[in-house]
């Protein structure tokens, strides 16, 4: 399998369908938003750019299955499964704020493997593959090199339907409000991963997230010399539905912490 290829071509892809976010964003009216569920909405944008992708994803891996958080696909399969968030932070993109994102991960038997994340607004198409590295916009990237608290920056997702560990959550955010440089909320789980990945964030962590908002990322980080667990320590994150990710120097203090609260 040649994933070097197939991850030049799923940036292709993920490209085309930022363009077709970035053309659709001034034409959405309140009449195009549905609720999914609490604070979880979607546009036939979305929707588009999902079909878009997945037409274009059957052509290079006819046998592999999809994970789509819009469900248009309608295919499984065992051993390799394209991982698709068409349009990751669509909140902000409704408001008209950055960062938004299209995010495709392969995995193989439940392992990203190849992954591409196109933030729309800044243009920039992160790209990883395993074994190759990870790349922004063609240059290779590497994670930071912090290793303590008062030196780093880092980014989490505040939980917006999921609040069973909401007080154990505000308790681990004000901890690192007070002892780090700052905490990012961006809104797009994929676009805070690859920032880890390219050293502009020293860690994230987040719980309540689907696959399809980590599967790009998590081989993007990976690749970029970074580390990913579980709340617990474990690997269960692709669909554990909880994630930390830092670089390695930093990663031991920052899981600890993690841990500590809400493992």
């Amino acid at each position: 399998m040649d994933l070097e290829n197939i991850c030049s071509q799923i940036g292709d892809i993920a490209k085309q369908a930022g363009q077709f976010i970035r053309e659709e964003r001034s034409k959405i009216t309140p009449e195009d938003i549905e609720l999914k569920e609490k604070a979880s909405l979607v546009t036939y944008v979305d929707k588009n750019a999902e079909q878009m992708i997945v037409e274009k994803l059957r052509v290079i891996l006819p046998e592999a299955g999809f994970v789509t958080e819009e469900g248009t696909a309608g295919q499984s399969g065992e051993t390799w499964q394209w991982v698709i968030d068409p349009l990751d932070g669509t909140t902000n993109f409704i408001h008209g704020i950055f960062p938004h994102s299209v995010s495709i991960g392969l995995i193989r038997d439940n392992i990203p493997v190849a992954g591409a994340i196109y933030e729309v607004g800044q243009d920039e198409l992160f790209s990883a593959w395993k074994g190759g590295g990870a790349w922004l916009n063609g240059k290779r990237i590497t994670v930071s090199g912090s290793s303590r608290h008062e030196d780093v920056l880092l980014a989490t997702g505040f939980p917006y339907y999921s609040f069973e560990i909401m007080d154990k959550y505000l308790r681990l955010l004000g901890f690192f409000m007070v002892e780090t440089r700052g905490m990012r909320r961006m809104g797009s789980a994929a676009v805070d991963l690859a920032y880890v990945a390219c050293g502009r964030f020293d860690g994230f962590f987040e719980h309540a997230l689907h696959a399809w908002d980590i599967a790009a990322g998590i081989i993007l980080v990976k690749e970029a010399g970074g580390k990913v667990c579980d709340f617990k320590g474990g690997e269960n994150y692709l669909f554990g539905r909880e994630i930390v990710a830092a670089n390695t120097n930093y990663f031991p203090e920052f899981f600890k912490k993690v841990n500590e609260l809400l493992g």
